[in-house]
This record gives C-alpha cells, sequence and structure tokens, in this order.
C-alpha cells in the first residue's frame, strides 16, 4: 500500500517480509489509514464512510487491520473487503492440504509465506491477532465484511472459518464462495467470465456499504 502522511507529505509504503516481520506490514497500513483520515478535509473523504481491503496477503493485512483499528478506537472503518485473505498461520500444519490440487498458491508457498512473515513464531502459541487475524478469538464490534475465495482455494477453509464466526459475532459478513476457482483466478483469467463476476460482486458490496 502506499499513501501520504499528514505530517510530512511523503510517500507512506508497508514493509515486507523478511526484512521486516510482522506486525511492521499491518503497522504501516494503520499508519497510512489515520494519515488518510488527517487529511481527510484535503482530500474531500468522509471519515465516516472508509472501507478497508486486499487479496491474498493484503486481505490478511486488511483483516489484521480491521482488529487494529477497532482495538485503539482512534478511526473506524465502515467496511472490510476481503479476497481470499490469509488468515491463519496454522494451516502450515495441515499435512492435509498436501493433497489438495490447488494452484498457483501451493502448501509449500504457504509455509514460506508464513515463514517469511512470523519467522520462527509461525504455528506457534504466541502468534498475535494482527499478525493473523484467525488467531483473535472475540470478533465483536468489527466492521461489516465481504469475503470470496474459491472452493480449490488453499485458503478456502480458514476464509469459511472466519466469515461463520464474524456472523456468529453479530458481525454482518457476506460470503462469496465460488466453485472450481483457485487461489488469484481472477488475475491469471480477468477476462473469464467468472472473473468478470467476481469483481462485479466486490463492487456491488463496497457500493452498498457505502
Amino acid at each position: 500500500m502506499a499513501s501520504h502522511s499528514a505530517a510530512s507529505g511523503q510517500p507512506l509504503r508497508c514493509r515486507l517480509g523478511p526484512d521486516h516481520p510482522a506486525p511492521a506490514a499491518v503497522e504501516d497500513a494503520y499508519a497510512g489509514l489515520c494519515g488518510l483520515a488527517e487529511r481527510a478535509g484535503d482530500l474531500n473523504i468522509d471519515i465516516d464512510r472508509i472501507a478497508i481491503g486486499g487479496a491474498s496477503a493484503g486481505g490478511g493485512i486488511a483483516a489484521a487491520l480491521a482488529l487494529l483499528a477497532h482495538d485503539r478506537a482512534e478511526i473506524r472503518p465502515v467496511f472490510q473487503l476481503l479476497l481470499y485473505p490469509m488468515l491463519d498461520d496454522r494451516t502450515t500444519t495441515r499435512t492435509d492440504l498436501d493433497t489438495l490440487k490447488v494452484r498457483v498458491w501451493t502448501p509449500k508457498s504457504n509455509r514460506y509465506g508464513w515463514s517469511s512473515y512470523l519467522g520462527d513464531a509461525v504455528a506457534g502459541p504466541d502468534v498475535s491477532p494482527y499478525a493473523a487475524a484467525a488467531r483473535r478469538e472475540d470478533l465483536t464490534g468489527l466492521p461489516p465484511a465481504w469475503i470470496g475465495v474459491g472452493t480449490l482455494d488453499l485458503f478456502h477453509d480458514e476464509d469459511v472459518e472466519y466469515a461463520r464466526r464474524l456472523s456468529d459475532s453479530g458481525v454482518p459478513c457476506d460470503l462469496d464462495v465460488i466453485p472450481g476457482a483457485f487461489h488469484g483466478f481472477d488475475l491469471v483469467f480477468p477476462k473469464a467470465e467468472v472473473s468478470r463476476e467476481f469483481w462485479r460482486r466486490q463492487a456491488r458490496a463496497l457500493k452498498g456499504a457505502l
């Protein structure tokens, strides 16, 4: 992500692992969110109508950002748009995923990604929800969400479970499961009708939220 600091006007970029492990990325995202709110008047932004979102690892950061913003109570996004988000580092310990016919993002990719972000802490007892949002036990009070994921996506189970937990916690959450879709299918085949419809559903969800 890139935004601007209200104080300096300089670009503020999200630090990445492994050089900058968690929680650097979500803290940078939060700084960007606050910078946006600070400049709301100059940018003609209604701070009561700010949505956050992301895809894959970015979706995981967006989900963690929703938690951080809720807890700090300085600025409250009204919606979170999560495209096949990467939410739970504990999936790295699931051996059953090795037999799934997933594409693009594989169990090996997953282990590498989480290890780059969390280091030796991955799948351990001390991982913060600000690094892996699925670790959060209490999801009450979070902004409404839309989650989209395919049935052949490695993140399918954790995304469906997170959507269920949000709903059970009283958080409105629309879950859109795409049959036969793999991780990042809409980027690999952007002109396919299934991808176009996926984007239309996101647009409708975002429009409805704002």
